[in-house]
């Protein structure tokens, strides 16, 4: 009668002796808004065959992609209480969170993309992803999100003064909606998911976003008028959850944050030959694409820049941000 309490035990011992190694198995979730194919979503599946491959299939990345787990707004907060393990966002709805963040999306502020990469590769980009951390969440790396420029659906954007007066989406932060304001422009903040119908039906009469982003929403058929403002280059961040990051090993946090690094090069690479096709696709779509002069856009961010560049360490990123060479 004793061997099957013997037996018991036994399996509770083994159980037991063999539970840290099986703690170390995980699946980290991953959210992100676009669709397949998209170079941020492509770029995190990437750094998932990274730590797979470097942990020897102990850690892996699943991407829950096209707004699977909820908006961008509704995927940070999720992110900060550890309910999803990592996050791609704009830096945009980090900004209220995170007043570093505000710097990069200031508007004219990178003078062209090599730029804005020298700065979030260097020691100013550690220093803004650094930032996260007291607010629930590691930051792992910054991807491209593009140039973003006006499109409309009534008429082209000729110049600063026909965007008085339009309803234009713009992100969930309080910058985007002042550069609206500034711009002579009524923001309408909202969720990406809800710009393709609400430029449809009026809701808007604009958006401002990249040609990847344009073109992989369908937001062209509705709003066949493109300008070339390219008044942001504000990157995309690359999160993880700091109540998912504590959890990993010393080791394995090494390894999860050399694979954000390393997936940067292959979201560059894909994001530079998306934003070339999905240019081509709306251009043969029928749109309108129209240049303009940007030096009145540039003047018109001044008192943008006296709102949120306010504190002395701001202006001091601000300063560094421009002497980057």
């Amino acid at each position: 009668m004793k061997t099957p309490s013997l037996l018991c035990m036994a399996a509770l011992v083994a159980s037991l002796m063999t539970a840290p190694a099986a703690a170390q198995n995980l699946t980290l979730r991953s959210a992100d808004i676009h669709p397949d194919g998209y170079p941020t979503v492509e770029a995190v599946i990437y750094m998932g065959k990274l730590v797979e491959e470097r942990t020897k299939g102990r850690i892996k990345i699943q991407v829950f992609n096209n707004a699977a787990l909820g908006s961008e707004k509704d995927t940070i907060e999720q992110t900060r209480f550890g309910v999803i393990d990592m996050n791609r966002v704009n830096t945009a709805p980090f900004n209220n969170l995170v007043p570093q963040t505000q710097v990069l999306g200031m508007p004219f502020l990178f003078r062209s993309v090599d730029h804005m990469h020298k700065v979030v590769d260097g020691p100013i980009g550690d220093e803004i992803l650094e930032a996260f951390t007291p607010h629930g969440m590691v930051g792992l790396a910054f991807y491209d999100s593009g140039a973003r420029s006006f499109y409309t659906t009534k008429k082209p954007i000729k110049g600063l003064a026909d965007l008085k007066g339009m309803k234009i989406r713009v992100q969930q932060s309080d910058l985007w909606i002042a550069m609206m304001k500034a711009f002579g422009a009524n923001a309408t903040p909202m969720p990406f998911g809800e710009v393709y119908s609400s430029l449809e039906t009026g809701v808007v009469d604009g958006a401002e976003n990249n040609w990847p982003s344009y073109e992989s929403s369908r937001h062209f058929e509705v709003a066949k008028n493109y300008t070339l403002t390219e008044h942001s280059l504000a990157p995309e961040a690359l999160v993880i959850s700091k109540i998912s990051w504590d959890k990993l090993s010393p080791d394995d946090q090494k390894i999860v944050r050399q694979a954000a690094k390393d997936s940067v090069g292959k979201m560059r690479e894909l994001w530079t030959a998306r934003e070339k096709a999905s240019e081509e696709k709306v251009r043969e779509a029928g749109v309108t694409v129209t240049k303009v002069d940007k030096q009145p856009f540039v003047d018109a961010m001044k008192p943008v820049y006296d709102s949120f560049v306010t504190d002395p360490k701001m202006k001091d990123l601000v300063a560094r941000i421009q002497a980057v060479q």
